[in-house]
């Protein structure tokens, strides 16, 4: 119980100072809020993105397109071919004159399609394998461009692998950028307990000389640091939740220009407890720098 109460007395210590100085709170609070927002919004504009791919290529499909004098002999070659294959999971043969029909009522070109002398479309299969590893639906594609009367292959996810890369890329720099905006928030939280620490320096000494230990002098500072990470984190997510807001509301303008509706989804709450609990620990670990610096430089006479 007594390890109870004195934690308690911390941390009502540490609220009460932190609400001593609003204005040196808040603009901490800013600075921390910021710093993090800035990697943080941009993980979740990247996991938005990723969430987004992954809806999109759910399904990874190949479009098999033959030349355009392929006969009907050469089609049930084609579906032969397709049904005995390991790979394929499913298949759908477009007929020639079936997709010039669609054409001509998606595109509203119905005057200038019809001028033509002849269908230049080619009979298509759409094609499914049956797992979305795509070194496998990669060897299907190739394997495909060998068999006769096939002109063209096209791998409808291969656009998918190249975000995914980007998407890598952007979350390798998201990591070095939070690694580095960590560092500096470390180094801000060290400024400012070491501030509290001079300005406290003789009730330290006092409170050494009559039997305090270094636990004893060190828990508030530490309660302190990890209180103005927590809240920092608070804003951090606030800022990023306001920007989110903002940007829906312009993705919705742009959105009907399309007949699309895109949004952004705010951080979920695996992701809101990891900020968090990272903000506390980055001002914690500032404050425990600090604190274990300047002590054992006090040796009251």
């Amino acid at each position: 119980m007594n390890w109870l109460f004195a934690h308690l007395d911390a941390f009502r210590d540490s609220a009460r100072r932190l609400l001593g100085q609003p204005l040196a709170t808040l603009l901490n609070v800013l600075v921390f809020g910021i710093a993090l927002a800035l990697p943080s919004g941009f993980y979740v504009g990247l996991d938005n993105v990723a969430r987004f791919s992954r809806q999109l290529t759910s399904e990874p499909q190949l479009s098999l397109f033959l030349t355009v004098n392929a006969s009907g002999n050469d089609v049930n070659a084609i579906k032969d071919r397709l049904r005995r294959h390991d790979f394929v999971g499913d298949f759908r043969f477009v007929d020639r004159s079936i997709a010039l029909d669609e054409l001509t009522r998606a595109s509203g070109m119905s005057d200038v399609l019809s001028e033509l002398d002849e269908n230049p479309l080619p009979h298509a299969f759409i094609v499914s394998g049956k797992t979305a590893d795509p070194d496998l639906l990669e060897a299907l594609r190739n394997e495909a461009l060998t068999w006769p009367q096939v002109e063209h292959v096209q791998l409808d996810s291969a656009w998918a692998r190249k975000l995914d890369a980007a998407l890598r890329i952007g979350r390798l720099l998201v990591i070095l950028l939070g690694v580095l905006l960590s560092i500096a928030l470390v180094a801000v939280t060290f400024n400012t307990i070491r501030l509290q620490i001079l300005t406290r320096r003789d009730e330290i000494e006092v409170s050494k000389l009559i039997g305090a230990t270094n636990l004893f002098i060190r828990r508030p500072f530490l309660y302190l640091g990890g209180l103005q990470g927590l809240l920092g984190g608070g804003a951090a997510w606030l800022i990023v939740a306001i920007a989110v807001r903002l940007l829906n509301r312009e993705l919705a303008a742009f959105g009907d220009l399309f007949g699309l509706s895109p949004r952004l989804g705010l951080m979920s709450l695996q992701q809101t407890t990891v900020l968090l609990a990272l903000a506390g620990l980055l001002g914690w670990l500032g404050a425990w720098m600090s604190v274990s610096r300047h002590l054992w430089k006090m040796d009251p006479k």
